[in-house]
């Protein structure tokens, strides 16, 4: 038996407002985007027959009206020397799919930039705005942006001195990771240990400054080892070998680098250690892969999808004007107590 099936309503054009309203298509576009000397009774009349045949201006044609490519980047210098660009790490899945969502209800297309470009060809690209997450400081493609007049807004703090960008989405990394020593201090640890990379980004800095300073109001030793600006897992886990070959080993190890704390828990267990039993395991950076390991890793919910959500949406308003150009918005974080430090 055959179905009936309706075909999709077409989508009403200028033309068919034009037609309806009685005047030239040149007419309909000055009306709806309040330009040229028309009439108020003809504007009028014009928006009201576009309401009621649901007719909207493609975003691509009106973009390319005011000169715009209606297209916004996302890069992420950060991952330079991961293959396979985003794809090599959760958080930037994640931030990128928040980002791509705040784009589309903008009517904007989100184009993923490769880490490690040449500032040339990062500065060639056609966007109108530009999402950097986890900006790396003295970053030369940054600066020829900048230049370029290119409108800028940074998941993180820019740690370049001098650096001011027209946005900023950040969160305070220092007073997330207190949290999670005081709770690591609470369950009876007494030597911890930190895995984290330098002062390359505003991220690491904050960690840094954060575990020195806690440790000196402690009075406990500061047990940290250096590891690249990179997820790698192998670095965090030559990282925990040299920490528990140590004389007297740590009873605690936070590890910064995202999916690292799963190859500090391989590590322990080669060292015949028990987890949280004889050593508690903590990430900076939750995820997919600290959630499933055994045990579960306690981890620091850095909300990796509302940090680019808020990203995007904030670089919309800075190209439209709604909001001015230095704003600077907060992003809570959580710590998330799994079993590797009960």
């Amino acid at each position: 038996m055959l179905r009936h099936v309706t075909p999709p309503k077409r989508r009403a054009t200028i033309r068919d407002v034009a037609h309806a309203a009685g005047v030239s298509t040149t007419t309909v576009s000055d009306a709806l985007n309040r330009r040229g000397r028309i009439p108020e009774v003809t504007r009028a009349r014009v928006t009201a027959v576009a309401d009621r045949l649901g007719y909207r201006a493609r975003a691509g044609a009106r973009a390319l009206r005011e000169g715009r490519s209606g297209q916004i980047g996302l890069y992420c210098p950060f991952l330079a020397e991961i293959h396979g660009g985003l794809a090599g790490t959760g958080y930037y899945m994640e931030l990128a799919m928040g980002a791509a969502e705040a784009s589309l209800g903008r009517e904007l297309a989100l184009v993923l930039l490769p880490a490690g470009l040449p500032p040339e060809r990062l500065s060639a690209t056609d966007v109108d705005g530009l999402i950097v997450a986890d900006p790396i400081r003295d970053d030369p493609g940054i600066a020829q942006l900048e230049r370029g007049g290119i409108t800028i807004v940074t998941t993180e703090r820019d740690p370049t001195p001098g650096a001011e960008h027209p946005g900023c989405v950040r969160s305070d990394h220092g007073a997330a990771l207190r949290e999670l020593l005081d709770h690591l201090a609470d369950a009876g640890s007494r030597r911890i240990a930190l895995i984290a990379a330098g002062a390359e980004t505003a991220w690491t800095t904050e960690l840094g400054d954060a575990y020195r300073a806690w440790c000196a109001e402690r009075g406990v030793p500061r047990l940290a080892a250096r590891v690249p600006i990179s997820p790698q897992a192998e670095y965090s886990a030559r990282a925990a070998e040299a920490l528990l070959s140590l004389p007297d080993p740590p009873d605690a190890i936070v590890c910064a680098p995202d999916g690292g704390a799963a190859a500090v828990l391989s590590t322990a267990l080669e060292h015949g250690l028990r987890v949280p039993e004889d050593l508690r395991v903590a990430s900076c950076v939750d995820g997919p892969v600290v959630a499933a390991t055994s045990p579960p890793v306690t981890a620091i919910d850095l909300q990796p999808a509302l940090a680019g959500h808020k990203a995007a949406t904030l670089l919309a308003d800075l190209l439209t004007g709604a909001v001015p150009a230095g704003t600077e918005q907060e992003l809570p974080t959580r710590l998330v107590v799994r079993s590797s430090t009960a």
